[in-house]
């Protein structure tokens, strides 16, 4: 069945798609960190395998299409999808076939002649520069290929690129979202659609300016929103306070203001450090020097939030019903300032409410704390989750939205035609 993101909208899935034997098109964010020419964490194509074992369990014939970091149109062997097609092959328990470019006569043939339950992944789609500028060209080749389209790549929803938007206006069967796109769909839908009363949010990482449009989006939806992290460190400043040699944006102090002087309109808190972990440079091996108040002196740089910073934010998020958790409280790949990061990880794990992870560095943390089976939701999506939560269109999500119902009406008025042409009497020859 079809999950409805609103009264008059609803988004298609891949059961609700005829694939058994079809050639099917999944684009999914095989977007991993590759080390030493090897897959350093297999998160995102662990991630994927619910839809394309779907797939293969209803016989389809199945393409694969990812892109890999940033080759800007260039085919670069160290962002080559070939160690991702190793880590997915091992998965599977079969093989699977790496084109070597993203289209092309080799990988057109490829995709023609695969059999029924074989898996084809396209070399890296950004190897061709028209992905990111959703080329016409590339989308109509991509859909050639296929007659059916899956999205299961959350993590690039929120880009308008040929193989994410382009694509669909060329599918002619039948497009959906596979399993992962659902889950993040339903599970972000919780927070955004959550009773003020209900939601509080922690918000950390190095910028503000990296996440006003969420910080103004929460202010108008949480309860309580927390801040941490360096750019706790803007908005300290904003607030008239020494932040010593602290990591602060001058060029948003007054954007810090605003957000501070809107939130106490709203009656919404927006919770800081009171105290602090720092040090007098930035350097994993630097001694840690407890601040036990919010100024702090010249000479050092806050690099964690203290323990009475932790014990408030632990106690407001006790008494959530809904937790979004995005960015980390300090530099928590360095032990000595990796306190902060860890005690939101085990507020979380131990909270009742339903609380959902994002972002790069939270959800690595919440991995590394060993905490990440008991929160409600991890999310893949990075910038899609955040411009989900602001209340965002994603051009990935809506075009499958659009293209479906094109091709609902286009089925139903065939149907009609169908209906209305007279009909041919049996005449019996003998």
């Amino acid at each position: 069945m079809p999950i409805q993101l609103s009264p008059d909208v609803s988004l298609t899935t891949i059961e609700d798609l005829d694939i058994e034997g079809r050639l099917v098109l999944i684009r999914v964010d095989f977007n991993t960190p590759i080390a030493d020419g090897r897959v350093a964490d297999d998160t995102r194509i662990r991630a994927a395998l619910p839809t394309i074992q779907y797939a293969l369990k209803k016989n389809a014939r199945v393409i694969l299409v990812s892109h890999l970091g940033r080759p800007k149109g260039k085919e670069v062997e160290a962002l080559s999808l070939a160690p991702v097609g190793d880590v997915l092959a091992e998965h599977l328990g079969q093989e699977v076939t790496l084109s070597d470019r993203p289209l092309g006569e080799a990988s057109a043939f490829l995709s023609q002649n695969l059999k029924e339950g074989e898996v084809l992944l396209l070399e890296n789609v950004r190897f061709h520069g028209g992905e990111t500028k959703n080329n016409e060209h590339l989308a109509r080749e991509l859909a050639a290929f296929t007659d059916f389209y899956i999205n299961d790549a959350f993590g690039t929803a929120h880009r308008a690129h040929a193989s994410t938007t382009g694509i669909t206006q060329f599918i002619h069967e039948g497009v959906a979202a596979g399993y992962l796109m659902v889950e993040e769909v339903r599970a972000l839908s919780q927070v955004l659609n959550a009773k003020r009363s209900e939601l509080v949010a922690v918000i950390g990482g190095a910028k503000v300016s990296d996440k006003i449009s969420i910080l103004k989006s929460l202010v108008l939806r949480a309860n309580s929103v927390l801040v941490g992290g360096a750019m706790a460190y803007t908005f300290l400043a904003a607030q008239g306070h020494e932040v010593g040699s602290s990591l602060v944006e001058e060029e948003h102090l007054k954007t810090a203001q605003e957000l501070l002087a809107f939130a106490q309109e709203r009656g919404v808190n927006i919770i800081l450090p009171v105290d602090h972990l720092a040090a007098a440079e930035f350097n994993e091996s630097a001694i840690p020097v407890s601040i036990d108040q919010i100024d702090i002196p010249d000479g050092l740089m806050g690099l964690d939030i203290g323990p009475k910073t932790i014990a408030a934010f632990q106690e407001v998020i006790s008494h959530a019903q809904v937790l979004m958790w995005n960015g980390p409280m300090g530099v928590f790949e360095w032990p000595s300032f990796s306190t902060g990061t860890f005690a939101i990880a085990e507020a979380f794990a131990s909270s009742e409410a339903y609380s959902v992870v994002g972002g790069g560095d939270s959800v690595r943390a919440i991995h590394e704390s060993g905490l990440a089976d008991q929160v409600g939701h991890i999310s893949t999506g990075g910038g899609a989750s955040l411009e989900f939560l602001e209340g965002k269109p994603l051009p990935g999500i809506e075009a499958i939205i659009k293209r479906d119902a094109e091709l609902t009406a286009l089925k139903e008025e065939l149907d009609r035609e169908l209906a209305a042409q007279p009909k041919v009497a049996n005449i019996d020859s003998h």
